[in-house]
């Protein structure tokens, strides 16, 4: 793992003229991020990371970067691991809903909930809907933001080294503009050690990890990031 921090602390998040969201996340911001490989898998740690009761509240539950994937048995097992939990959810799909319907449910949330799939689509959907900054803004106020794979890697500062897990060719629109949210100064590497993705996460630490801070994790395991706190944690 190069340059990972186990419960270390980073500097303050800013999106350093990230072209996808032009709403900065300031140091001082109460960021509250859970980053994961497999939420299901890791589900019994969200309520000691929210520190509030959980039943009742409202996530808005994006699935959209999974639209180019032919496996998405995941998002039904990360729906019930939330419902058990208490949650109430609600769907967006940011590529069928209108502007005014992804601000009124992203809006609306308590939690913002982000699947894994293809990272670059991801990336591509929430440039043209705004919904970037409509995360940013979310995390801003210090709302909690959960991500799953994609939807963890995508707040990195630039996504470059996801072309060793997903394509970028299902993102054309992105024209090889491969910055991320910028709202986390590391990159998550998601599913390390677990198959398939054991040989395409080792290759993103050779090939990447004396250029940028990562944090690989595997499906166990997840990323809890409070303020400028960034912890390890494992379920």
């Amino acid at each position: 793992m190069s340059q990972a921090a186990h419960g270390g602390r980073t500097g303050g998040a800013r999106t350093r003229g990230s072209r996808l969201g032009a709403v900065s996340v300031d140091g001082d911001a109460e960021r509250r991020l859970l980053l994961t490989s497999f939420f299901a898998r890791v589900a019994r740690l969200l309520p000691a990371f929210a520190e509030a009761k959980l039943a009742g509240r409202r996530v808005c539950f994006i699935p959209t970067a999974t639209i180019p994937e032919r496996f998405t048995l995941h998002l039904r097992a990360e729906r019930r691991a939330l419902r058990r939990l208490g949650l109430e959810l609600d769907e967006l799909e940011l590529s069928a809903a209108t502007p005014a319907e992804t601000a009124e449910a992203m809006g609306a949330a308590d939690i913002l909930f982000v699947s894994g799939g293809n990272t670059f689509f991801l990336a591509q959907e929430l440039r043209r809907t705004g919904a970037d900054r409509l995360i940013a803004a979310h995390i801003a106020a210090g709302r909690i933001y959960i991500g799953a794979s994609a939807g963890s890697m995508v707040l990195a500062p630039r996504l470059d080294y996801v072309a060793h897990m997903d394509s970028p060719s299902a993102a054309p629109a992105l024209r090889g503009d491969f910055a991320g949210l910028g709202i986390t100064e590391f990159g998550v590497v998601p599913h390390a050690g677990n198959v398939p993705f054991r040989r395409a996460t080792r290759r993103i630490v050779e090939t990447y990890g004396e250029r940028m801070v990562l944090l690989p994790i595997s499906n166990r395991e997840a990323v809890a990031v409070t303020g400028a706190r960034v912890r390890m944690l494992r379920a």
